[in-house]
């Protein structure tokens, strides 16, 4: 057989070859998917969540942005460069006219004592924990768990203990205090209160998400400790979930799926966000220029997990045929990003900030719509940290939007890096209530948002797509 001949006689049966795999592999993953559903573990215990409220500061504690650079130029001792960037980023961060901050800011100096500190996390987690329990009736000696997520304020007694002396709960009320986990702490807490709620029956957990600002205002120049001041905002939420079967018909929502993504381990994710100190000695939160690709990187490996719980056998088949065609032919194929709106109804996804939200919605194909939420959120309260996303859920609810068995999707992503994904199903057709921090002002919204348009003076490095 002529040289020629016998290439390509093995050239054509290594292709043959290559399929065969190809072809096995396809037939094996299918049956693994198949299986895994029919031996798909169920949790022993259902867990609802009765109800959740978000703490609406007062009018007087309302900033404008021209209000925040007008303090900025009388209480800061910065360079006309250093103001001119918080200007811009201001300009192009997505906030809108009537954000919230404390009351201690309105000094001059600002007044940042441990009393002003603790001051803003009491008001704002009582002000939601009460809230909650008139919503849903539950008395503070019913609740067996309470979880308080706060990443900065790290005090003694911890947040936690305050609300247990605060409502007078049990001496066997199981409490923990989580800190330094960032803005998805809050569905981190959630989904600890499942796992909780799994071995403590008959029982209620109250998590608490909240930030303090009073305490963490950065009085540098470092461009990447500047965000901080000019995007977070006050916020608390409060939330409740039982595993009492006779609260099913009360609750609002089912919880299904939890999922914990952590990419600590990598020196990039680790070091992205970090409390540090500044060339001259001054504390405050660095966001590392690595900060994007970090988070495709991380909300990709959660989107995976995830995908594998929620998604319709349909765009299972789908991804996993382009990722063993991409094996053999990567060159030529682009990545198939599964439409994660056909198993959900509502995305509410953490607001970060203008860039952030929309990487989000590139990388994810979401629509306007599908965003509409979570921009709205950041435009009205700002970022709020781990308790953004119950801002957002509280906007779809004052909007009508929900109604009986709709799947919301809850995504939020912090220092660390973290991603964490709550999936819940709708009990019931949400209506307005009056005590929903949008009730006043929902017809208001959406906003146009032109004048958040233009490129982000803070330049996050860029991240290939998902």
């Amino acid at each position: 057989m002529a040289s020629n001949d016998l290439q390509k006689f093995i050239a054509s049966h290594l292709s043959l070859f290559t399929n065969f795999i190809a072809l096995v592999l396809l037939c094996l993953t299918l049956t693994i998917l198949l299986l895994s559903k029919l031996f798909e573990s169920k949790p022993s215990r259902k867990v609802f969540l009765l109800d959740f409220a978000c703490y609406k500061p007062p009018a007087s504690q309302m900033w404008s942005k021209e209000l925040t650079m007008e303090i900025a130029r009388h209480q800061f001792t910065l360079s006309k460069e250093a103001l001119l960037f918080m200007e811009k980023l201001l300009e192009k961060s997505g906030l809108g006219p009537s954000t919230y901050l404390p009351e201690a800011f309105r000094t001059c100096p600002p007044n940042e004592c441990m009393e002003e500190v603790r001051k803003e996390s009491e008001t704002v987690i009582f002000g939601a924990v009460d809230d909650v329990l008139a919503k849903t009736g539950v008395k503070g000696k019913d609740i067996g768990i309470v979880i308080v997520n706060c990443c900065l304020f790290n005090t003694a007694p911890s947040l936690s203990a305050m609300i247990v002396n605060r409502y007078k709960l049990g001496d066997k009320v199981v409490s923990y205090n989580l800190s330094g986990m960032g803005c998805s702490a809050g569905l981190a807490a959630i989904g600890l209160a499942k796992q909780l709620l799994q071995v403590h029956g008959n029982s209620y957990a109250l998590v608490v998400s909240t930030e303090n600002i009073t305490g963490n205002r950065y009085q540098g120049e470092d461009r990447s400790m500047i965000l901080i001041n000019c995007l977070f905002r006050i916020g608390g939420a409060a939330i409740l979930l039982s595993n009492r079967p006779s609260d099913r018909h009360a609750a609002k929502y089912q919880l299904i799926h939890a999922v914990h993504t952590n990419t600590a381990a990598s020196d990039s994710s680790y070091n992205c966000i970090s409390s540090v100190e500044d060339s001259e000695g001054l504390p405050g939160v660095s966001i590392n220029k690595s900060l994007m690709p970090v988070a495709i990187k991380t909300i990709e490996a959660n989107l995976t997990t995830l995908g594998h719980l929620v998604l319709p056998i349909s765009e299972k088949i789908l991804f996993i045929a382009n990722y063993i065609a991409r094996h053999f032919h990567s060159e030529n194929i682009k990545p198939y990003v599964p439409d994660f709106m056909k198993a959900i109804d509502h995305i509410i996804t953490h607001v970060g900030g203008q860039p952030v939200l929309d990487g989000v919605e590139r990388n994810l194909r979401l629509s306007k719509i599908d965003m509409e939420a979570s921009r709205m959120t950041l435009y009205r309260f700002g970022n709020t940290s781990s308790s953004s996303v119950w801002y957002g859920l509280a906007y779809i609810e004052a909007k009508g939007r929900v109604k009986r068995g709709d799947r919301v999707w809850q995504i939020a992503f912090g220092s660390g890096f973290k991603c964490n994904s709550l999936i819940m199903k709708a009990m019931r057709d949400v209506d307005l209530e009056e005590n929903n921090p949008w009730s006043d002002e929902i017809d208001g919204f959406p906003v146009d948002l032109k004048s958040a348009d233009g490129a982000f003076p803070y330049d996050l490095e860029p991240a290939k797509q998902i």
